[in-house]
């Protein structure tokens, strides 16, 4: 690899590195879904939270996430269950995060005057060898991108990330004959794996606006924490 290519993929290395230190003071967005069958209005009933994978169950981490989901359900008209009380809602949760996927981007670079400028679209990037023997990175419109090769070659900063998946499933089930009253599914991507830090976000999407239009999808927007 060439001292220029070396150069801007370190230019686009530090770059990356400013958005993810930037994306701290970002809000926060997830996708939720919620569907409902006769939830019961709040009026004090009872509920217990499980777990809907039994490795989590009684975990510690597990239990944090477990009293978000109380602090709002309260925060609505429910209670938790006393001690050796049989509660009226049985609020099952699962969550996680996948594995990540790369994500390449290219901007424009300059103009070569063998090739053209180009104009704004989507680029892949390429390393060929030049007429001089240097290996290089330009960028070619991919056809299945934006619909074939055309004017507008051009220098390509290729930088790239890892995306990940998080998710929140939550499910309220009438404790007496297992009814299911209530489901919902919360998403979102991020640059960051902590579930620590995502998942309070995501708790906090499920239940703004709870417990919404049954069937409706609505992109829901988390302000980030103040700053001390």
């Amino acid at each position: 690899m060439s001292k220029i290519i070396s150069r801007r993929l370190g230019l686009a290395a530090i770059a990356g590195a400013a958005l993810a230190l930037a994306g701290c003071a970002t809000p926060f967005k997830a996708n939720v879904a919620r569907f409902q069958t006769q939830l019961p209005a709040p009026q004090g009933q009872s509920f217990a939270i499980e777990a809907s994978d039994p490795a989590l169950q009684g975990g510690i981490e597990f239990g944090q996430y477990a009293n978000l989901v109380a602090g709002e359900l309260t925060q609505y008209g429910y209670r938790p269950a006393a001690n050796g009380e049989r509660p009226d809602l049985v609020v099952r949760m699962d969550y996680g995060i996948d594995k990540g996927r790369e994500r390449v981007e290219s901007s424009p670079g300059f103009r070569d005057p063998w090739f053209g400028g180009f104009g704004p679209s989507y680029y892949r990037p390429v390393i060929v060898t030049g007429r001089s023997g240097r290996r290089y990175v330009y960028g070619y419109r991919d056809p299945f991108m934006w619909g074939g090769f055309g004017p507008g070659w051009g220098y390509n900063d290729v930088s790239s990330y890892t995306v990940y998946t998080s998710g929140l499933n939550l499910q309220i089930n009438r404790a007496a004959d297992g009814y299911r009253l209530f489901e919902g599914h919360a998403e979102a991507q991020s640059r960051d794996n902590n579930l620590q830090a995502i998942v309070p976000n995501l708790v906090e999407a499920m239940f703004t606006g709870f417990p919404g239009n049954s069937g409706e999808r609505v992109r829901i927007t988390v302000a980030p924490p103040p700053k001390s």
